[in-house]
């Protein structure tokens, strides 16, 4: 009797719980509502059984309990009972995988209009390269990369000229249009996530991953590294700023291209012969 009373309080608290708790979902900024919607869905069903077999349990102790002189039926097999527990099963997987495969199969499509943004992850900071005027990113690699070309673009590639580079700062999108994010990893695996976009993939090393998304609403947003890079991963974070499309154009025509970060920084020089001169005069 006690524990058939524990069991019902465990299943009374956790629904309770659910409902009074602070922590849920951030306010979602991105077009991927179906990704809250697929985590809804299998949480309601795992929480159903959760609650029908702890409660089934607990009437059981309760229904079965020992009482002097009762002696229980060995009835090995139930086909009725069985065959129930089956469709009922099946049902239940359909219905948690089913939605997560229609959401993965939108997740991987990437829009034809989608403007391509690189994601370079680093121990233990961010680097981003945009398309130029051509509308379009060079080829790149991770054994270019040097002190003057943080994100390994290829030099002798035209198309990557006129590439934004972004050294680490923040990473500006413009709201309500989609953008496809390639993402490259230069030593670990790391992975670029925002909890207001629910959208995230590993970077990998060696390879280029991706996933898009569609900002629909302006603020600034942080950027975690949801893998377990290295000693510093809790301070690899950023900051994604979405904003409208005038003032994204406005912060990409400050930004530098490839093309100016290779050009020799030019100082003043001095006339030696001209200062003599006057100096002789």
């Amino acid at each position: 009797m006690p524990l058939a009373i524990v069991l019902a309080l465990i299943v009374f608290g956790s629904v309770l719980f659910h409902f009074l708790s602070p922590w849920w979902f951030t306010p979602i900024a991105s077009n991927w509502g179906y990704i809250d919607d697929t985590v809804n869905i299998t949480f309601w069903i795992t929480g159903a059984v959760f609650a029908a077999v702890v409660l089934f349990m607990a009437y059981c102790l309760l229904r079965f309990r020992h009482k002097p002189g009762r002696r229980a039926a060995y009835e090995p097999e139930n086909r009725r009972l069985e065959s129930w527990l089956a469709i009922g099963t099946g049902i239940g997987v359909a219905a948690m995988l089913a939605p997560g495969l229609v959401v993965w199969a939108r997740y991987i499509t990437v829009p034809a209009d989608a403007t391509a943004v690189e994601v370079v992850g680093q121990q233990w900071q961010w680097a981003y390269r945009l398309p130029g005027k051509d509308g379009k990113l060079g080829a790149s690699e991770t054994r270019a990369i040097s002190d003057t070309n943080p994100v390994g673009i290829d030099p002798d590639d035209p198309a990557g000229r006129d590439d934004v580079v972004v050294q680490g700062g923040e990473l500006h999108l413009p709201v309500g249009k989609p953008v496809a994010l390639l993402l490259r990893s230069v030593d670990a695996v790391h992975d670029f996530f925002v909890p207001e976009f629910r959208a995230k993939m590993d970077m990998i090393p060696g390879s280029v991953t991706y996933y898009w998304l569609t900002p629909t609403r302006t603020g600034s947003f942080e950027v975690l590294c949801a893998e377990l890079c290295g000693v510093g991963h809790p301070y690899m974070r950023g900051t994604v700023v979405v904003e409208p499309e005038a003032d994204y154009q406005a912060w990409l025509a400050q930004q530098q291209t490839f093309e100016q970060m290779q050009a020799p920084a030019t100082t003043g020089a001095i006339d030696t012969g001209a200062t003599k001169a006057s100096a002789t005069e």
